[in-house]
C-alpha cells in the first residue's frame, strides 16, 4: 500500500514562520512534522510514499531527499504555483499513486495515531479517521453511525486529515483542476460509501502559531499508560 502526504499548502496563519520553512518542516520536539508522519507510516510497513509540493516545495524534497533514511522510497508530486488544494492535489498525483486504495495523511498534525489500525480493505470510496472536536472546532465536520459516516449530526466530529482513499473518489475531476476535498466526500457520503472510526488520542492540528506551542507542550509530556 502507498500513502499520499499532503504538503503543498502555504500555511498562511502560521506566517512569519512559514514564509521561509514550508509548514510540513516545522519542527516539534525536533523533528519535522512531516519528519514525524514518515516515521509512523514506516512503523505501520508502508514504505512507498507519495508527496504533494508547491509552496517552497524543493526544500521538503532538498530535506527528504529519496526516502533512504527511513528505509522507505518517496516520489514527488510537484504542483503549479498556488496548488491545487486537497482533492486537485490527489487528482493530480493519480498516475503515481496507483489503482489501489491509498493511505493520506495531512502533514500539519501532530499525532500518536497508530496507522496500522487503518482497515486492511476498503469496501466504499474512503474510509476517514475522526476525532473528538478540538477548541477552534467546536461544530465538527461528520456524524459517525457504528462504522459509517454520516452527514453531521448529534454528535458529530472532526476529520482527522488520515484516511483511506480509493482512486475512484478522484477520477470525476479533470487533472490540474483546484478543488477541495470536502465537496468529494460529502457526495460519497451521500451515498453511503465511507466508513469511519473514531481516534480519541493525541492530535493537535498544527494549523497556528498558538496550535504549534500546543505540540511542543504536548511532545514535551510523555504518553499517558494505556489501562489495564
Amino acid at each position: 500500500m502507498r500513502a499520499m502526504l499532503l504538503a503543498a499548502g502555504r500555511g498562511e496563519r502560521l506566517r512569519p514562520l512559514t514564509d521561509h520553512t514550508p509548514k510540513p518542516l516545522l519542527e516539534v520536539a525536533g523533528k519535522p512534522l512531516i519528519v514525524r508522519q514518515v516515521e509512523r507510516l514506516a512503523q505501520a510497513g508502508i514504505k512507498e510514499f507519495v508527496i504533494n509540493l508547491a509552496h517552497l516545495g524543493p526544500l521538503i524534497e532538498a530535506r527528504l531527499g529519496d526516502g533512504q533514511a527511513w528505509g522507505v522510497r518517496l516520489t514527488y508530486s510537484r504542483e503549479p504555483a498556488g496548488a491545487l488544494d486537497a482533492a486537485g492535489g490527489l487528482r493530480w498525483a493519480l498516475p503515481l499513486l496507483g489503482a489501489q486504495p491509498f493511505v493520506v495523511a495531512n502533514t500539519d498534525i501532530w499525532t500518536d495515531f497508530d496507522f496500522a489500525t487503518l482497515p486492511v480493505t476498503l469496501t466504499g470510496l474512503a474510509h476517514l479517521v475522526l476525532v473528538p472536536n478540538p477548541a477552534h472546532h467546536p461544530l465538527g465536520d461528520f456524524g459517525l453511525r457504528d462504522t459509517q459516516v454520516c452527514h453531521p449530526g448529534s454528535p458529530a466530529f472532526t476529520y482527522a486529515g488520515i484516511g483511506l482513499f480509493s482512486p475512484a473518489l478522484f477520477t470525476s475531476l479533470s487533472a490540474g483542476a483546484r478543488a477541495p476535498l470536502a465537496p468529494l466526500l460529502r457526495e460519497a457520503i451521500a451515498a453511503n460509501a465511507v466508513s469511519g472510526t473514531l481516534f480519541t488520542g493525541r492530535w493537535i492540528d498544527v494549523g497556528t502559531l498558538e496550535r504549534w506551542r500546543e505540540a511542543e507542550a504536548a511532545a514535551a509530556d510523555p504518553a499517558p499508560c494505556e489501562p489495564l
